[in-house]
C-alpha cells in the first residue's frame, strides 16, 4: 500500500543512529574539531545516549521510525532532516552546497529508493543540477497556510523554490537568513499544526520578517528571545499535539501549553556541537497537502 493511499498513520520519521557522529570539519559557527577531539570519546558516548532519548521520546508520542544506516566517513549523516524535502509521497532528495556533506547524497538518495520499495514514498525525484537545496532543513512544511517556508543565503538557493514549487504544485515562500549562527531554517523557525509560527527575528533580514509577517497574524507569531534561538528551541519536532525539543525557558514553555502542546525536552547538547538539535535529526515522511487529503477521501468515497 502506497502513501497515496488514503489512511489514517501515526507520523512517521527517518533518522540515523549517530555512530559514526563527530565534528571532524566546521561548515557552520557551532562546529569546532579541535574541541570535540579534545572530549570526543565522552561526547560521542553522550551523543549516543542522547539520540536514544530523542528516539524514545518520538516513540512515546506515537510515532513510527524508519532508519537510514550509518555510514563511516559521513559523520552529518545523522541529521536526516536535510536529506530531502518531502510531501504527498514525493521526494525530493537534497543536493548539498559544501563537498564534505555532497557525499551524503547518494545514500540518502538509496535510502528513499528503498522506502519507495516498501511502498513509504511513491516517487524520489533529483533537485536541478547546480541548484542547491539542502532538504527540509531549508524547506519547513506548513499545513495550516497550504505552503513551504524556505531558507536560502548560506545553504540552499533562492532559485531552489522554482524546483519546490514545480514539484509539489504548492507555494513556496523565500526567506533570506542573515546571521550565520541560524544557516538552515530549521535553527530558526518551527510551523505549528495549529497555524502558530515559532520562529527568531534575529536569524532573517528586514525583508524575510516582512514575508513572515505578511502571512502569520499577530497572535500566532511566537517570537523567540535570543537565549532560546541558541539552546535550538526553534528546532523542535511536532508530533501531533506533543513538541519536542533540546530544552526551552519557562515563558516559551507557558506560550506553547497554552496552545494545547505537551512539550517534551530531552538533550541534545552534543549535537548541538555541530549546529542541530532534535528537529535536525528528523525527517518528516507523511506530510500531505490539502489538496491530496482531498483526493484521497474522494477516491475512499468513490
Amino acid at each position: 500500500m502506497t502513501i497515496a493511499t488514503f489512511r489514517s498513520t501515526p507520523p512517521r520519521f527517518l533518522m540515523c543512529p549517530p555512530q559514526h557522529f563527530a565534528v571532524t570539519y566546521s561548515i557552520n559557527p557551532w562546529m569546532d574539531p579541535a574541541a570535540w577531539a579534545d572530549r570526543g570519546d565522552a561526547l560521542h558516548a553522550s551523543a549516543e545516549v542522547q539520540w536514544q532519548g530523542l528516539h524514545a521520546a518520538l516513540l512515546s508520542s506515537g510515532a513510527a521510525i524508519e532508519t537510514v544506516v550509518p555510514h563511516a566517513g559521513l559523520p552529518d549523516l545523522v541529521f536526516t532532516a536535510n536529506a530531502a524535502v518531502v510531501l504527498d509521497g514525493k521526494a525530493l532528495v537534497a543536493r548539498f552546497r559544501h563537498p564534505e556533506r555532497q557525499r551524503e547524497q547518494p545514500v540518502f538518495a538509496g535510502a528513499f529508493r528503498a522506502l519507495a520499495a516498501r511502498g513509504l514514498i511513491d516517487q524520489v525525484i533529483e533537485m536541478p543540477q547546480g541548484v542547491a537545496l539542502e532538504g527540509a532543513g531549508d524547506c519547513l512544511w506548513d499545513a495550516g497556510r497550504g505552503l513551504f517556508w524556505m531558507g536560502c543565503g548560506f545553504r540552499s538557493d533562492a532559485a531552489a523554490a522554482e524546483s519546490v514549487q514545480s514539484v509539489f504544485n504548492v507555494p513556496c515562500v523565500a526567506l533570506e537568513l542573515a546571521n550565520p549562527s541560524y544557516y538552515h531554517l530549521d535553527t530558526a523557525m518551527c510551523a505549528l499544526p495549529c497555524g502558530a509560527v515559532v520562529y527568531y527575528p534575529g536569524a532573517f533580514t528586514a525583508a524575510a520578517l516582512d514575508a513572515i509577517h505578511q502571512r502569520v497574524a499577530p497572535a500566532d507569531r511566537i517570537a523567540l528571545n535570543a537565549d532560546d534561538a541558541a539552546q535550538f528551541a526553534a528546532n523542535a519536532i511536532c508530533a501531533g499535539r506533543t513538541i519536542i525539543l533540546s530544552s526551552c525557558s519557562e515563558d516559551l514553555r507557558r506560550s506553547l501549553e497554552a496552545r494545547g502542546y505537551a512539550v517534551v525536552a530531552t538533550p541534545l547538547t552534543a549535537f548541538q556541537r555541530s549546529g542541530g538539535s532534535a528537529c535536525c535529526l528528523t525527517l518528516r515522511l507523511d506530510h500531505v497537502s490539502q489538496a491530496q487529503v482531498a483526493a484521497r477521501r474522494l477516491a475512499a468515497a468513490g
